[in-house]
């Protein structure tokens, strides 16, 4: 990290921690890492939790790091960029997690041959299980792609994409967490309509998406071939997959992807 100098978080959100973390428990010294923030409370929470540098000034931060990651709320994209455009020269790397502001918008917004890359990952990265795509800006070197990449892999798992499929990956793994979460908690309510008790049934379910997500990740078989060896003829699987079926799981999800990718497109059309 040193030989590239001190990476910057325009923005102290979520994902901005999640990404702190990672770097601090990939062995980052907290005073190479900067956070500029507006509010107050978080200013502080992230310096006292996590000893790192803080500011209020978005200036001061991009004067400072080599690596600038804009973590910001997409709605106000020109307003944080436009006034960092003085301090950002050619030798400053801008990273984007916002869902749906192509690197066209940045670099436009920039001016000259800034050096972008698109990212979306999302939230288990607060726990070192994120999944992040990348994507390269137009004036982005093959070493700046892979810094991004080695960035990513510190939180969770990082691929590249093409630009026009980010905002799939937003539909995909960057809202995905929610519905997986909606999944837990209605496995759980289940577990706790048919007589379980809630600390259970929570604990159980949680387990039960855990492991099979790590099943599908270790055996490297299908699904589809997965869930057909828990389904015995006649049995308890294949009767609740048929409700399933009925209900229309299946062709839902597909629609809540494709909802959350539409609203990503939106974003970046309005900016």
């Amino acid at each position: 990290m040193t030989r590239t100098g001190k990476i910057g978080f325009i923005g102290g959100g979520n994902m901005a921690e999640a990404f702190i973390k990672g770097l601090l428990a990939s062995g980052v010294s907290p005073d190479e890492i900067m956070a500029s923030e507006p509010r107050e409370d978080r200013r502080n929470l992230m310096h006292e939790q996590y000893g790192v540098l803080v500011t209020a000034d978005n200036r001061e931060l991009v004067s400072q790091c080599a690596t600038v990651v804009l973590a910001t709320k997409p709605q106000i994209v020109e307003m944080v960029l436009e006034g960092v455009v003085a301090e950002f020269d050619h030798d400053k790397l801008l990273i984007s997690i916002l869902a749906g502001i192509p690197t066209a918008k940045l670099e436009q917004i920039l001016g000259g041959k800034p050096r972008v890359v698109r990212a979306m990952p999302n939230t288990p990265a607060l726990v070192g299980a994120g999944a992040a795509a990348v994507c390269p800006g137009t004036y982005t070197s093959q070493e700046d792609l892979d810094r991004a990449k080695t960035l990513f892999t510190m939180i969770g798992s990082v691929v590249q994409v093409e630009e026009m499929q980010m905002d799939a990956v937003t539909g995909l793994s960057g809202s995905g967490p929610a519905f997986v979460f909606t999944f837990i908690e209605a496995l759980a309510d289940g577990g706790v309509q048919e007589g379980l008790r809630r600390d259970i049934a929570q604990e159980l379910a949680i387990q039960t998406v855990l492991g099979a997500a790590l099943l599908v990740k270790e055996s490297g078989e299908h699904p589809a071939l997965l869930r057909d060896k828990v389904c015995s003829p006649a049995g308890t699987t294949i009767n609740a997959i048929r409700v399933l079926e009925e209900r229309g799981l299946r062709s839902t999800i597909m629609e809540t992807v494709a909802a959350a990718s539409r609203r990503s497109k939106e974003l970046g059309e309005k900016n």
